[in-house]
């Protein structure tokens, strides 16, 4: 098989973790006979420095024409002293909104070999965890009308949430279906003791699972679920929530894996073409140093593998070897301890030797 794949390697150590997928993948395709062809584009603080504007036209009409998207990170304090509008990370919500990407799947999975590096307790972790967070991408606040005013007390800013049924019953599907692959039990996190939005997100929720029996339903408050996540993560299954509430708890739920380091994420609209990321960002501060660990694009590439391409035992098959590479010990230097680490490249080639 032949499939095009768009590379957004955008800012800081982008480049470098999208160039370790790309080998991971041509080694798959190589594996198993398929053929990957890849073009890149300019996203983020890259593409402000070469056009002025962070998402160019060329490269959402590059992502729209591509079988997938495969992202680096974008951002940098070189750019942050620009207004909103032209901020690199503009270019994700404008990606997003592009591509109708209104799912974010972000599994948060304590490995084996890394339960030294959880920082919870030995007892709370012997047995691992391992949650899918299903996040709303494409509404609520992120997506809100904001400005500023004058207010009671001067100048004041706003920003807006608000979810149409639509937009709630099309994520709470994906979270059902998603829970019904997999131990059956999904948490609905909102605030509905406060706000309206979430009071919406409840009732629909709840009016949608009659339509799936066999899947156990439960409500908790987002300050809750934040302290569950640390107290007791195992006691998850599938969380589904809104977009603000799914980007604190994503980032809450990888620390608690060990490096944030680790963690792939899919967004995917209701078509096939996702577009594939690690969920951490750009660390300008060892872009260039070659400490970068590589594996949460490596397994973003794994995702695409399984979401887009429906390539089961190919999408398996990375994974498999990320898990053989952390048991035989070796680490970049988020994982490392002050021990010797692996550069970038280094734990590419471990995973490409245990493909």
């Amino acid at each position: 098989m032949n499939y095009n794949i768009a590379l957004l390697k955008g800012d800081g150590i982008g480049p470098e973790i999208v160039e370790s997928a790309v080998r991971v993948l041509e080694a798959v395709g190589a594996k198993f006979g398929h053929t990957f062809h890849f073009t890149p584009y300019l996203i983020g603080g890259s593409a402000i420095d070469a056009t002025g504007a962070p998402l160019p036209e060329e490269t959402v009409k590059g992502c729209l024409a591509a079988d997938s998207v495969l992202l680096g990170a974008v951002g940098g304090p070189k750019w942050d002293t620009l207004p909103g509008n032209l901020r690199p990370e503009k270019a994700l919500l404008g990606i997003r909104a592009a591509m109708g990407l209104f799912t974010n799947l972000r599994p948060a999975k304590l490995y084996p070999a890394l339960k030294g590096d959880c920082p919870l307790r030995a007892d709370i972790v012997e047995n691992g965890f391992d949650v899918m967070i299903v996040r709303e991408l494409t509404g609520g606040i992120y997506f809100g009308d904001r400005g500023y005013r004058e207010g009671k007390y001067g100048e004041e800013a706003f920003d807006t949430e608000s979810y149409s049924r639509m937009e709630i019953e099309r994520i709470c599907r994906v979270a059902f279906e998603t829970a019904r692959k997999r131990r059956k039990k999904l948490t609905s996190i909102d605030k509905a003791n406060v706000l309206e939005t979430s009071r919406l997100w409840r009732k629909i929720v709840h009016e949608m699972a009659a339509e799936y029996p066999d899947v156990e339903l439960s409500d908790m408050l987002v300050d809750n679920a934040a302290m569950q996540l640390v107290r007791n993560p195992a006691q998850f299954d599938v969380i589904v929530t809104s977009n603000m509430f799914g980007d604190i708890l994503s980032d809450e739920a990888s620390q608690i894996t060990g490096s944030i380091g680790m963690l792939p994420s899919a967004s995917l609209n209701e078509g096939t073409r996702g577009l594939y990321e690690p969920i951490h960002g750009s660390a300008p501060d060892i872009a260039g140093q070659g400490k970068a660990n590589p594996i949460a694009t490596v397994l973003s590439a794994a995702m695409m593998l399984l979401y887009s391409f429906n390539l089961v035992e190919e999408s398996q098959a990375i994974v498999s070897a990320v898990d053989r590479v952390l048991e035989q010990g070796f680490r970049t230097a988020d994982l490392s301890h002050g021990a010797p680490a692996l550069t970038t490249i280094q734990m590419t080639d471990k995973i490409i030797e245990n493909l």
